[in-house]
This record gives C-alpha cells, sequence and structure tokens, in this order.
C-alpha cells in the first residue's frame, strides 16, 4: 500500500531524514528551553515593580529578544554562518543548523515564559516575601510551579515552530525532511516524496501537541 502511494521514496533515505528532523528538533529544543527560561525569567524579576527591578538591564535583554525575535529564520542562517563555522566546524548538515536553531527560537521562547510568569497572581508572590522566603525560594517555589502549566504550553508552541524551521534549514542544506522534500521531491519532480516529507513533519507536530496538551492536562491544577 505505501509503496503505491509513494513509488518513489527510498524508506531508509525517509527515515535517516526523519531521524535528522528529529535530531535538530530535540537537541535544540533542550537549549532554548534552558535559555528561555532563564532569559524570560531575567524579563520578569526586572521588570517594574518585580523582585530585581532594574530598567537597565530590563532594556538591554528586552531589545535582544526583540532583536533576534524578529530576523526572519532565512536571514539568521546567513548572518550566523561566521558563527556557525566557528563553532561547529561546519556550515552544511543537521548539527550546522542548531546554532540557528537556538538562537532564533529562544528569544521567542523568552517571551511565552514572561507572559506565564505575569499571569501569576500578584498576591501569591507578596505573601511568600511577607513570610520571609527568599528571592531563590520565591522563584523555585513560587513563580516556577505556578507558571508550569504556560512554561510547557509555551514550550509546546516553540517545538511546532521549531519544526517548522528546521525544514527551512533543511532546504539549504541542513538535512532533514525539509531537506528531503525539495532536493528529492520537488527539485526531481517527485511529488510523492514531497507529499511523503509534508505528512511526516505534520505527525510530527501532531504528536508534540498532544504530548504538550497531555503534559498541561496533568500538572494544571486549576
Amino acid at each position: 500500500m505505501l509503496n503505491w502511494l509513494f513509488p518513489n521514496v527510498v524508506w531508509e533515505r525517509a527515515w535517516e531524514k526523519t531521524n535528522e528532523t528529529l535530531y535538530m528538533t530535540g537537541v535544540s529544543l533542550i537549549f532554548i528551553f534552558l535559555i528561555g527560561l532563564g532569559l524570560g525569567l531575567l524579563l520578569f524579576l526586572t521588570s517594574k515593580g518585580n523582585l530585581w527591578e532594574n530598567r537597565l538591564i530590563n532594556t538591554l535583554i528586552a531589545s535582544v529578544v526583540n532583536i533576534f525575535r524578529s530576523i526572519p529564520f532565512v536571514i539568521l542562517i546567513v548572518l550566523l554562518l561566521p558563527f556557525t563555522k566557528l563553532i561547529i566546524g561546519k556550515i552544511i548538515g543537521e548539527e550546522a543548523a542548531l546554532p540557528a536553531l537556538i538562537i532564533g527560537t529562544a528569544p521567542f521562547y523568552a517571551r511565552m515564559v514572561e507572559i506565564g510568569l505575569r499571569e501569576i497572581d500578584k498576591g501569591v508572590i507578596e505573601a511568600a516575601k511577607a513570610m520571609g522566603a527568599k528571592t531563590s525560594t520565591i522563584i523555585w517555589k513560587v513563580l516556577l510551579p505556578e507558571s508550569m502549566p504556560a512554561i510547557i504550553s509555551g514550550l509546546t508552541v516553540t517545538a511546532i515552530a521549531l519544526v517548522g524551521y528546521t525544514a527551512i534549514a533543511g532546504v539549504i542544506g541542513a538535512g532533514g525532511l525539509g531537506d528531503y522534500a525539495y532536493l528529492d521531491g520537488f527539485s526531481r519532480n517527485k511529488n510523492d516524496v514531497t507529499f511523503f516529507a509534508t505528512i511526516s513533519i505534520l505527525m510530527i507536530v501532531f504528536i508534540i501537541q498532544a504530548l504538550g496538551d497531555y503534559i498541561v492536562k496533568k500538572i494544571d491544577k486549576r
């Protein structure tokens, strides 16, 4: 049945390209979570009326986040080629796509983390401060637990956007399903290959969304 629907798909290569997409998404997402969570916390904590209120630091971080969030991903990949060459040693392949994927997506996630933190009831934070809780205690025992559903929901949205970025990166030499759809499918007029790659990407997105929704339901106590 599959061979009839996708006569030009070489299954070994299709599996290889799928693994490359999963690799780029998974590795990038780990760093995006750590960097984005840190930046999001700093944006929230240094904003007006919060624990580490500092207008200068908040403005600097917000500016960096806004700049990298605004640059189109294709342009960002090109701009980061010297940096990628420096730290990875090459500009082609799935590893070479990681710096652009991380730098291009972490600021987006940072804003989602900040939004999640802003949704926390101010009274909960004030109560913790009134009981003499240290800043580190407030962060780990109040801010993160209270905002965790929003943080996970934001990570889900970010992961889905990241899958789309890996497809874009694939078209310009990063590998993955985007590369498979373009080089093996579109450029060779093999529409079934392009269709297969599209379906594979959609399946990955649906799985990510379902997993994210499941986790949020489990941890959301509201």
